[in-house]
């Protein structure tokens, strides 16, 4: 077993810990993921817990070697920090909601790449504030713990308070990315009407005409229409155009014919609406800088195009357009060349190119605002260096700010131009006595002694080998496990004295000690179960995003049942109106059912005293629709008995419709299970729920 020495911790004074009596050793750990943690190692005198008979639980003995959970939460930045969303445009992040498509990073081959994830939690704190500024100009305003990617790797604003000695920024690190983004134009008169004079000239036809006729009065006829692929810009000139009290017909130009997209397209005949589009699409003798961005927007989502090669280019074959096109770039300040190419044509293709790569390229984007989104991604563009985004300066700002922070599926985003790490999810553990904030996050209780003070405790002549449950509190084989190995100090005890037991968690990490569990079986009974309350992938992004994906975790069911170790399955907790539909019920049994599963037992939500008043914001967030039902559904911890009692028997159908179950009555409420018992019935808050609050 790994020693505590060995993992190489700088220990600090011990000092008084609440709810122990002895003196804690205070260790911190250079490793990434633990930077900015404090471990509390403290001499247990007991680690057998007896459950009162009170609590109805299925079992007597439980153990806990952990209090509190290593998954630390950093706070981000002010409300007003621009993120970059999956449509290229910014949303600021106090605005950014669970769902929304941004950017984040990975990397592919030898660089680091923009592609798109989602936002899987999202929540607030009050902390002091810090300023960083780049040598661009681009400032943010975040939190001291908040991380940053630098040519040096991921580093805090600042040095910990706390523990000193992590890796923090420095004057003269340099950040990767395009820098500060640029505020999107005014939606005014000015900009509308450029956008409508680039996208008429780019690509609309108007006309008017008269025909003699004889012995009548000359006939006029008036055309105004416009064609695009691309909904988005249509419906964007249609508005404009209903602004100026033009009222265009929408109808289909053209049919999808096999690799041909279907054109739609809007019209008018009357002479009204082709004089108001021939006043818009006359040149201004004096153009104002939102009309030039407006132009831009609008002749880009005619006649431009950017792709991943890195090229941004508009084109046209009228040479007067190509001229009002650089114009305009030069009055708004961007590097352009001119390229012109024949092609065969009549008349010479000319091509206007923007300088200055991907940089530039946002800044055009959120400058003039096209409106076609497919023209705006970025994604697969490797992150470059060459920005001035240098650190200048960090200092605090002296005052306590509303800051924010959002779980991605990256594990990071891009906030104002430089990419930013996220946070793991924030369950409640108040009834732990740490509360949700500060406490939680870097004060983990660590029972070092652990395996020494069962072993002593198995061998007195009053134990009876009764079976003990783990995981019933905080889950054994939350990350610090990797390191401190306790959970698998106890269960060598446990196998050395053929103590019954039984494991729950929602870690496959517990197959690093099958072979235990193998001997355990064999000689003393044992069962494995994981939590899985949904296999709706959009359900657990929302509820539970910091916890390993459930098809991992059934993977691990099915690993456990192949070595031959019974393995079950909690089903919880099951969120009536959000998880509780007949299809993501049966979804779970018929996975359990193909892994092997030996039990599967179905747990409604239950909303402990202090659980309540953090699920309810995040159910507000999140469903508020259903706010009211949980009201009246939660009055105390339990939903009424008719709801579980319809949730368990869609589950028992669905278990009688696949055989692979063993025949079993519900989990009894009787005080002794057999060796190898069915997971709790009520379990604690640790184990039924993670909303990453």
């Amino acid at each position: 077993m790994q020693t505590f020495s060995d993992l190489r911790g700088q220990r600090r004074p011990a000092t008084d810990l609440p709810l122990f009596d002895a003196p804690a050793t205070v260790r911190t750990f250079d490793a990434p993921e633990f930077r900015g943690i404090t471990f509390y190692e403290v001499e247990a005198k007991s680690i057998l817990n007896h459950v009162p008979p009170a609590s109805r639980m299925p079992f007597e003995w439980t153990i806990n070697v952990y209090r509190g959970c290593s998954h630390a939460c950093s706070y981000c930045a002010s409300g007003d920090t621009p993120i970059l969303m999956a449509d290229g445009r910014t949303k600021s992040l106090a605005d950014v909601r669970v769902g929304d498509a941004i950017y984040g990073t990975i990397f592919n081959g030898r660089y680091r790449r923009y592609v798109v994830t989602h936002v899987l939690d999202h929540w607030s704190t009050v902390r002091p504030a810090y300023r960083v500024t780049l040598a661009d100009g681009t400032e943010l305003v975040t939190s001291g713990d908040h991380r940053l990617l630098t040519n040096r790797g991921w580093k805090h604003v600042t040095d910990s308070v706390h523990t000193g000695q992590r890796p923090h920024l420095t004057v003269n690190n340099k950040l990767p990315g395009t820098g500060k983004f640029s505020a999107p134009p005014d939606d005014g008169p000015e900009y509308r009407r450029g956008y409508l004079c680039g996208m008429i000239r780019g690509d609309g036809h108007l006309s008017s005409h008269t025909y003699p006729r004889p012995d009548r009065t000359p006939k006029a006829v008036f055309q105004f229409r416009l064609a695009l692929v691309d909904l988005e810009a249509l419906r964007r000139a249609q508005v404009y155009l209903a602004q100026l009290d033009v009222i265009l017909d929408e109808f289909v130009f053209q049919e999808a014919v096999g690799a041909r997209k279907q054109l739609m397209a809007i019209r008018s005949g009357t002479r009204p609406a082709v004089t108001v589009a021939e006043e818009i699409v006359s040149w201004p003798h004096a153009p104002s800088a939102e009309w030039c961005k407006g132009f831009l927007a609008g002749i880009f989502d005619a006649e431009g195009s950017c792709h991943n090669n890195g090229a941004l280019r508009i084109s046209s074959t009228d040479h007067v357009i190509i001229d009002w096109i650089t114009s305009c770039l030069r009055r708004l300040g961007f590097s352009f060349m001119v390229e012109t190419r024949a092609l065969n044509r009549a008349r010479p293709v000319s091509y206007v190119r923007l300088l200055g790569g991907l940089r530039e390229h946002l800044r055009f984007f959120h400058t003039v605002d096209p409106a076609i989104t497919r023209k705006r991604t970025i994604e697969g563009a490797a992150i470059k260096n060459n920005a001035p985004l240098r650190v200048t300066s960090i200092e605090p700002l002296g005052v306590n700010l509303p800051l924010y922070d959002i779980t991605t599926g990256t594990g990071d985003y891009i906030s104002n131009g430089v990419i930013s790490h996220n946070c793991f999810a924030r369950p409640s553990h108040t009834y732990l006595n740490f509360d949700a904030g500060r406490d939680f996050e870097t004060r983990i209780v660590v029972k070092v002694n652990a395996a020494e003070v069962l072993r002593r405790e198995l061998r007195r002549p009053s134990w009876s080998g009764a079976h003990v449950a783990m995981g019933t509190n905080t889950d054994p084989y939350q990350r610090c496990e990797g390191r401190y190995r306790l959970t698998r100090g106890v269960l060598e005890v446990l196998r050395d004295h053929a103590n019954p037991c039984s494991i729950l968690t929602k870690s496959p990490l517990l197959l690093r000690d099958l072979n235990l569990f193998v001997e355990l079986a064999a000689t003393a009974g044992f069962t494995a179960n994981l939590s899985i309350g949904t296999l709706d992938e959009e359900v657990w992004r929302r509820s539970e995003p910091g916890t390993p994906h459930p098809k991992a975790r059934m993977a691990a069911v099915k690993q456990l049942v192949k070595a031959g170790v019974p393995c079950g399955i909690l089903m919880a907790p099951i969120l009536p109106g959000i998880s509780d539909r007949p299809e993501q019920l049966q979804a779970v049994v018929r996975a359990a059912a193909d892994a092997g599963a030996s039990h599967l037992t179905p747990i409604t939500l239950h909303l402990r005293r202090g659980v309540k008043e953090e699920f309810m914001p995040w159910l507000e967030r999140e469903y508020p629709e259903l706010v009211a039902d949980y009201r009246r559904l939660y009055r105390g911890a339990n939903a009424p008995k008719a709801v579980g009692a319809a949730i368990g028997e869609q589950v028992r159908a669905a278990k009688r419709r696949h055989r692979a179950f063993d025949p079993q009555p519900d989990p009894p409420t009787a005080r002794r299970l057999p060796a190898a018992p069915p997971p709790p019935a009520e379990p604690e808050p640790a184990t039924q729920l993670s909303l990453g609050l």
